[in-house]
């Protein structure tokens, strides 16, 4: 089959497009064959962490497609049903935190960029009757994340108000989505005045630059809620931005892992502070209703052949793309 692999050297130069031998389902597995599958951020990470020395992986955690054999044992998946990649492997129930042994698709274990996967038969979802093939196919990491670091973690709410820095990613676009969804005022901030005018088309009540002061563009109003992906670069101002007693929920540091912020501050505003990654299958099947119910759909980007990963990869890294970036595979 064909797939992108990672091997033999460390970063992006150890990616490459290739054949590959097609797996066979396991016992309790599936296999599916893939339609179209959906980049992320983590994609960009795969590639330094899987050590040159290793076997060939196949990175990417997001796909759709058809499933077309079921190994001994499995009873509720069966061939001929569209689905999509459940990215979250062994977190079936909601708890406060992943249990030991969770891992995502696309690393350690081969991921969707590939003409097919095999996976646990309870990782292969059905696919939402409302969306395409490629909505479908970059649906579930981005949307999964929003919706625990929302409404699991900070308990977002009607009548709240909830600032999103930087959102204008997959899971950034999911938020501005879902919390105007559920009556809450949705406020962003983004670097690019294009995407500013795209997230107030899409919903959010104030876009603001993310360069610009943010308190005197909010007219000094301090908000419920943040959720905060950026990192350095962001943190503070997000805490800033907070009323007394507010939630700062994190999943994420694209500009930086290490912040600095001011501890007295911080206990003297009674803030919380949330740490947030991924979602159970429990919550996906809730946000997998929760779309249907309020017709959300992915922001699309820009779709490639798979062949062309660089060119995907490139676009990805250098913050090109509004929403999601997908692969066609057939």
């Amino acid at each position: 089959m064909k797939a992108v692999l990672h091997e033999g050297v460390s970063g992006m130069e150890g990616l490459k497009y290739g054949e590959m031998e097609k797996p066979e389902p396991k016992a309790g597995e599936v296999r599916v064959r893939l339609k179209t599958a959906g980049l992320n951020h983590r994609d960009l990470f795969v590639p330094d962490r899987h050590k040159a020395e290793d076997p060939a992986l196949v990175p990417g955690s997001d796909g759709a497609g058809i499933v077309d054999a079921a190994g001994d044992g499995v009873e509720n998946v069966k061939a001929g049903d569209e689905v999509i990649i459940n990215p979250s492997l062994g977190w079936q129930k909601n708890s406060d935190a992943p249990p030991e042994g969770f891992e995502i698709v696309g690393m350690p274990f081969d991921g969707t960029f590939a003409e097919y996967i095999t996976l646990p038969a309870e990782n292969a979802v059905p696919k939402p009757g409302h969306l395409s093939w490629e909505e479908a196919g970059v649906l579930a990491l981005s949307a999964m994340t929003a919706y625990r670091a929302l409404f699991t973690r900070a308990k977002a709410k009607e009548g709240m108000t909830v600032l999103i820095p930087g959102a204008t990613g997959g899971a950034g676009t999911f938020l501005i989505q879902f919390a105007k969804s559920a009556g809450a005022r949705v406020y962003v901030t983004s670097r690019s005045e294009d995407k500013r005018r795209q997230a107030l088309e899409l919903g959010a009540h104030k876009a603001i630059d993310s360069e610009a002061d943010w308190n005197e563009e909010l007219s000094g109003e301090k908000v419920d809620v943040v959720i905060e992906s950026v990192g350095a670069a962001t943190f503070n101002k997000s805490v800033g931005q907070l009323r007394r007693g507010g939630t700062l929920t994190a999943f994420g540091a694209s500009a930086g892992d290490t912040v600095e912020f001011d501890l007295r501050k911080f206990f003297y505003g009674q803030y919380n502070l949330l740490g947030s990654t991924m979602a159970s299958a429990e919550e996906l099947e809730e946000m997998l209703e929760f779309i249907e119910r309020h017709e959300i759909r992915p922001v699309m980007d820009k779709s490639y052949p798979l062949s062309d990963f660089k060119e995907a990869f490139d676009r990805l890294e250098n913050a090109g793309m509004m929403g999601k970036i997908v692969f066609n595979i057939e």
